[in-house]
């Protein structure tokens, strides 16, 4: 089976490391032109966009701002004509704990719902409509492809410093199967990593030691960004459009459900 998306336009957030880099190289591998956002690394963002090629472009947004979600979206659409896969990434994972100061967690908690949800649900609003705009211009079947990255936290919870991610990602999963249910040409999927090798999760395995980070996990090495990456691009190609709705876990077995 080959996956070939030449001619198909990908928004990845949060691509200039980690998953999302991983997801933009696999896509652009694939033949998608790639819209490789990024918060603040424009080198990193940048120098992947030239390596992956395929008239691919950098584009630049602090998702933790009310609206940013919906001006990226709009950027792409203008820089690009129309958007096809839109791959909703970017994450914050940010210690808060319950005995730090009340204004300190609460800070931690409105910019983990921000980044993590807020910006989700305005990407995924803004592809609704594109989609449903396409089908009015005469477009047929599934236009629009979202899929979103949460996190075995949805389902099975984190540790108390982090319940904001939890309760963000399970957001999420949520946000994801009401926007497949919305339908008009978007088919909507969600992939559920575990604990994997990444600099969101850097200061996590600094602090607790990588045997905690793969602590339950069923085969022998830590998830990389390159074992969660091919799931997406499978979801984003439209092979799979009546799964629309599902989260796939990617997570080694470390939860099961």
């Amino acid at each position: 089976m080959t996956v070939d998306l030449g001619g198909r336009v990908a928004l990845v957030t949060g691509a200039s490391r980690g998953i999302g880099r991983a997801v933009a190289e696999h896509l652009g591998d694939a033949g998608a032109t790639v819209g490789v956002h990024y918060g603040r690394s424009r080198e990193a963002a940048e120098a992947l966009a030239l390596a992956i090629g395929n008239d691919s472009r950098v584009f630049g947004a602090d998702l933790e701002a009310s609206g940013a979600g919906q001006d990226l979206f709009d950027a792409a659409l203008d820089a690009f004509g129309h958007v096809d896969v839109v791959v909703a990434n970017a994450g914050t994972f940010e210690e808060a704990p319950l005995d730090a100061p009340f204004d300190d967690w609460l800070a931690a908690w409105d910019r983990t719902l921000a980044v993590n949800l807020r910006s989700v649900a305005e990407l995924g609003r803004a592809a609704v409509r594109h989609a449903r705009d396409r089908r009015q211009e005469g477009e047929s079947g599934v236009t629009v492809r979202l899929v979103t990255v949460s996190s075995r936290a949805a389902f099975r919870g984190d540790d108390p410093e982090y319940l904001a991610y939890a309760a963000s990602k399970g957001g999420v999963v949520a946000l994801t199967k009401s926007l497949a249910r919305a339908g008009g040409g978007l088919a909507a999927f969600g992939v559920a990593p575990g604990f994997t090798r990444t600099d969101m999760a850097a200061a996590f395995i600094e602090k607790n030691g990588e045997a905690a980070a793969a602590r339950g996990i069923a085969l022998d090495r830590l998830t990389e960004p390159d074992d969660v990456a091919p799931t997406v691009v499978f979801l984003a190609s439209g092979l799979a459009d009546h799964a629309t709705g599902t989260t796939v876990d990617v997570n080694a077995a470390s939860y099961v459900r």
